[in-house]
């Protein structure tokens, strides 16, 4: 902790963007260790990818059988890309720069669990079940998939016990396939957890534990008291391997997409990303698995609250996981919670450190004014942590970042990540509509 502070003492007066950050401004920071893809010498690799790819296939039959609403993607756990001219116009109008295109990914309507999370929960819950079964002998490589949805796999995985702790969106998604597959499942929340949330996991069956601290507080309480089962298995996302392959897996699809417009993707036509952060495993794992699949001419970009800048301060001061917001006086509060993390993953961020092009903060009523602009312009509603993409391409612009690419404006392809929505409650949307 003595060389934490150390350094936070001498950037603090040395280090522009740090200071906006401790002052609550919105800034950019770019990434002078962003290297390319190809010399990545770290833990996960290209093949890891395509393995990832391969459960999620075995698993089809059985997710198309038990959540019916997947039955015209054929069991395939997938969000639409689309265009958002209206959109354009509207930031366009807003902002000092102007942008020829913007794209949507829609994962705020991702079928089932409604959210990015659905990616990487249920990915690491069905590699937990496919393992346990194997060494049970349950299940044969040969086997169909569907067996997962007999009584006899829900009266074994009932033994076993599920933990995890989220602001929301990830206990949503490991509460909702966890309790399918026969697990008992405990979601560890933070207090900003909302209530609607809660509601919802409980409906599914799950047990809910509220702490009065942060995600901090909630991650290390729900792995204290998960490990503590024999058959106890926490998935941690401040760590995990699992989550953060299943992010990866979306950029086969999203490559699919892109072909399908006719967008291409090299030197001349570079691909800008803009995703929502937390603890940086979502938007680390997609950066990594787009990276591999479609080159280093994919630039991503994180965006984060002022108020819960965790993987900015992470890699700004080259402390990574071992600084948090509170060390620097910041309070973690924000309208956003799924970004409300004081410190960033331990396992992402060593990937992130290398791969992403620069992390940018945005102040909460700004999130809300851009959630109202979305609604207005394309009739589409996403929850407030979902709209910090879209402050990206002016803020990017603004910055040195494309003369230093020799990038020209005009050959940029936008692309929004949202990141959850699907599940608000109608009420809880027509609040969050009037505070923007």
């Amino acid at each position: 902790m003595k060389h934490v502070q150390n350094s936070i003492e001498n950037l603090k007066f040395n280090d522009d963007v740090l200071k906006d950050v401790i002052q609550l401004k919105e800034t950019t920071w770019l990434n002078p260790n962003l290297s390319s893809i190809n010399s990545l010498q770290i833990g996960l690799k290209k093949d890891d990818l395509y393995r990832a790819r391969d459960l999620w296939r075995r698993f089809q039959c059985y997710l198309k059988l038990v959540f019916p609403e997947l039955n015209k993607t054929n069991g395939i756990i997938e969000s639409d890309f689309i265009e958002i001219n209206s959109m354009k116009n509207c930031l366009n109008k807003n902002n000092s720069t102007k942008i020829n295109n913007i794209y949507l990914k829609c994962d705020h309507d991702l079928p089932i669990a409604g959210s990015i999370k659905a990616r990487g929960g249920f990915y690491e819950v069905l590699h937990y079940a496919e393992t346990l079964a194997i060494e049970a002998g349950i299940l044969s490589p040969e086997d169909s998939y569907d067996k997962f949805a007999s009584q006899e796999f829900k009266r074994f995985f009932n033994q076993y016990s599920i933990g995890v702790g989220s602001t929301g969106n990830l206990g949503i998604s490991v509460g909702i396939i966890g309790t399918a597959l026969g697990f008992n499942v405990t979601v560890h929340m933070s207090a900003d957890a909302k209530e609607w949330k809660q509601e919802l996991l409980r409906e599914k069956g799950v047990f809910v534990h509220k702490y009065v601290g942060d995600f901090s507080k909630a991650i290390s309480e729900g792995r204290r008291v998960t490990q503590t089962n024999p058959k106890g298995y926490f998935i941690d996302d401040e760590n995990s391997e699992l989550l953060f392959l299943g992010y990866s897996t979306a950029a086969f699809h999203l490559k699919e997409q892109l072909e399908e417009k006719n967008i291409v993707v090299d030197e001349n036509n570079p691909l800008f990303l803009y995703l929502p952060c937390g603890v940086g495993g979502s938007p680390g794992g997609i950066t990594f698995g787009i990276k591999h699949i479609l080159g280093n001419h994919v630039h991503c970009f994180f965006a984060e609250p002022t108020h819960s800048p965790s993987t900015l301060i992470g890699l700004s001061t080259g402390e990574k996981e071992d600084i948090c917001v509170h060390d620097l006086g910041i309070d973690n509060l924000t309208v956003a919670d799924g970004l409300a993390v004081g410190r960033s993953s331990r396992f992402a961020t060593d990937y992130n450190n290398h791969l992403v092009s620069g992390v940018y903060t945005i102040e909460d009523n700004q999130l809300f004014r851009l959630l109202t602009m979305l609604v207005d312009s394309e009739k589409i509603f996403v929850e407030p942590s979902a709209t910090a993409g879209f402050s990206g391409p002016e803020k990017i612009m603004q910055s040195s970042y494309l003369k230093k690419h020799r990038i020209k404006p005009n050959d940029i392809t936008h692309v929004v990540w949202s990141t959850g929505g699907l599940l608000i409650p109608n009420s809880e949307k027509k609040l969050l509509y009037q505070k923007g």
